[in-house]
């Protein structure tokens, strides 16, 4: 009998061997990774990732605030390249289309689309998204680092400066148009009494370091909820009165209410009421005699807030001041009992006069805004807003000025010595009434002479009346047609203060 040998090896031996067999091709395998992908800068991406992938450096403004997003994309989306999204090259360049000013962030990347869609104004700005990968990139990095966490400080929407800006062209329109409302008064109704050019009705104001939101109706009425807000002043508060209703009137038609001594609106769903009342000065002014000024020269006392409105104010929740143009106008002026000065009026019997328009215009505004912060029975909000220019060239209104032919914002603005001084009396008499009575003062001061001192386009000029002889071209010797200069145009730039004016109470009401 012969056998045939055959060797076995024990099976715990033939394991060890295996094991030892896979755990080296392993090694081989985790060497070439090592090699390719260092586990030090792997490391470094998952435990210090956020102050890799979140410098807030870009800026997207959207429709409501102001949006911090990534500056610095994940190196495996880094194309090198820079993402831009041009800001205009002038204070009042044209986008060549609507694309070209709308953007949307999705997830830190950049989306082109048109404004309405994507559900955000035609207003974006980039930053630069640089390669991360030099060490002077490096750097410019650890700057902008920096930069960003002031400039967050700058972006929170409750402190932005409103007023440091520039105009932009929105491609999206306004609000409301000549036909859709009903309370336009004829004189700002441009389109409708034959002006031939409409881009006036779309540059929008755009603040330097935020956003400043369409206006957004229903969320101005949910805010003014079972509140009242009034309109103080001359001819130029009626103006952004209307604006006011023409837009909240595109969400709902409102009650009139009002009577001879006061325009009032109510809007049912939020019991929210508007309020307009007459007031060419702001302070009393009267017919009465005063020797030695004549019965027909208007004595304005400067240091008594009138009373056509300071009854009301126990009811109002928001008061919006305007007033300083009717300085220009015939008046005398009285201060403690005394004759002090004039405007247009002084008899030489008199003797030297002590106060000029100028600084009557200081006086009334110091006297009636600490009357109003002062008033026991006084809870909300007054807010002023400044001198609105007037754009009359070549002349005053009645002396041959015009601001015919002006189609789009003005580069830069004329001076204009009496705006010049009306708005530092103006500012200055805020600050000091601030003063008097104290931080918790409600006291606001909404600044918009200097942005809108760039809108001469804005204003309706020859085209005031439906009138189809109208003339709107100047005569043969070069006279301008009798025009507007003063008022503004609806729709129009005067829209742009209730946007201001809506930032304003959203700030001090959003919360509460």
């Amino acid at each position: 009998m012969s056998y045939s040998k055959s060797y076995s090896y024990p099976r715990p031996l033939y394991s060890i061997a295996l094991a030892v067999g896979v755990l080296a091709l392993f090694l081989i395998i985790a060497s070439i990774m090592l090699v390719s992908y260092p586990l030090g800068s792997t490391l470094h991406g998952y435990l210090l990732g956020p102050d890799r992938y979140m410098n807030t450096d870009s800026i997207i403004l959207n429709a409501n605030q102001t949006k911090i997003l990534p500056s610095s994309l994940d190196r495996s989306q880094d194309t090198n390249e820079d993402i831009v999204i041009k800001e205009p090259s002038s204070d009042f360049d044209v986008p060549t289309n609507s694309v070209d000013s709308a953007g949307a962030a999705t997830d830190g990347v950049m989306v082109k689309g048109d404004a309405s869609t994507l559900g955000v104004p035609n207003i974006t700005l980039v930053s630069e998204l640089k390669d991360m990968s030099s060490p002077s990139s490096f750097d410019r990095s650890k700057k902008i680092g920096t930069e960003s966490s002031e400039a967050s400080k700058k972006h929170d929407s409750r402190s932005c400066d409103l007023y440091s800006g520039k105009w932009i062209y929105d491609a999206a329109g306004p609000l409301y148009t000549n036909n859709t409302c009903p309370v336009i008064t004829q004189m700002q109704n441009c389109q409708g009494n034959g002006r031939p050019d409409k881009d006036y009705e779309n540059w929008r104001w755009k603040p330097e370091y935020c956003d400043l939101p369409r206006f957004d109706a229903r969320k101005f009425l949910e805010l003014m909820r079972g509140k009242t807000l009034a309109f103080v002043g001359d001819s130029v508060a009626r103006n952004q009165m209307e604006s006011m209703l023409c837009i909240l009137w595109q969400v709902e038609a409102p009650k009139n209410r009002g009577n001879r001594r006061m325009q009032k609106w109510y809007f049912r769903s939020t019991s929210t009421t508007i309020v307009r009342i007459w007031s060419s000065w702001l302070v009393h002014k009267t017919s009465e005699h005063f020797e030695p000024v004549p019965d027909n020269v208007v004595k304005v006392h400067l240091d008594l807030p009138d009373e056509d409105f300071m009854e009301f104010l126990p009811k109002f929740d928001v008061v919006v001041l305007s007033s300083g143009h009717w300085f220009a106008k015939q008046s005398a002026y009285i201060l403690n009992a005394t004759l002090v000065g004039g405007q247009l009026w002084w008899p030489k019997t008199a003797g030297k006069m002590q106060i000029k328009n100028f600084d009557a215009f200081a006086v009334s505004v110091e006297s009636c805004l600490t009357a109003i912060a002062s008033h026991p029975n006084f809870k909300g909000l007054a807010i002023v807003r400044t001198y609105s220019p007037d754009h009359y060239e070549g002349g005053a209104w009645n002396t041959g000025g015009s601001c015919t032919g002006k189609t789009k914002p003005a580069t830069t603005v004329v001076t204009n010595e009496f705006t010049d001084m009306m708005h530092e009396k103006q500012v200055t008499s805020f600050a000091r009434a601030v003063e008097k009575i104290g931080a918790s003062s409600k006291l606001r001061l909404m600044d918009i002479t200097k942005p809108f001192g760039h809108r001469h386009d804005g204003h309706p000029g020859p085209y005031r009346s439906p009138d189809p002889n109208k003339v709107t071209k100047r005569g043969p010797n070069g006279e301008p047609p009798p025009q507007d200069c003063l008022h503004w145009c609806m729709p129009g730039p005067v829209d742009t203060w209730n946007e201001i004016l809506l930032e304003i109470i959203r700030r001090e009401f959003e919360d509460n």
